[in-house]
């Protein structure tokens, strides 16, 4: 083999990696493509997960803040109606001892 058979033959067999190499390349950049496509989604869907825990998170505040309203009611409801009824009760025994002195 002489010299130029035996550069000639290297450049193909180096043309051929370059052409492998090249073509990994490529497939290595779908591969990128895909996989940050894939972490835009999954981004997406953290944020929409967020929102969503947000949104619990105040409707769970919401919840306790109307059940203490509620417990308060409860609470002061009974403490009304006994007050109401004590003033009848002195009103009516003021009328009636008008009534008889």
């Amino acid at each position: 083999m002489n010299s130029k058979t035996w550069n000639h033959h290297e450049s193909e067999k180096i043309h051929a990696e370059i052409a492998k190499l090249i073509a990994e390349t490529s497939k290595i950049s779908a591969e990128t493509s895909r996989i940050n496509a894939e972490l835009a989604k999954l981004r997406l869907d953290s944020q929409k997960t967020e929102a969503e825990t947000s949104k619990l998170d105040l409707d769970s505040k919401k919840t306790k803040a109307e059940t203490t309203k509620l417990y308060r009611e409860i609470f002061w409801y009974p403490v009304a109606i006994a007050s109401g009824f004590v003033g009848t009760i002195v009103a009516i025994t003021a009328i009636i001892i008008k009534l008889i002195g």
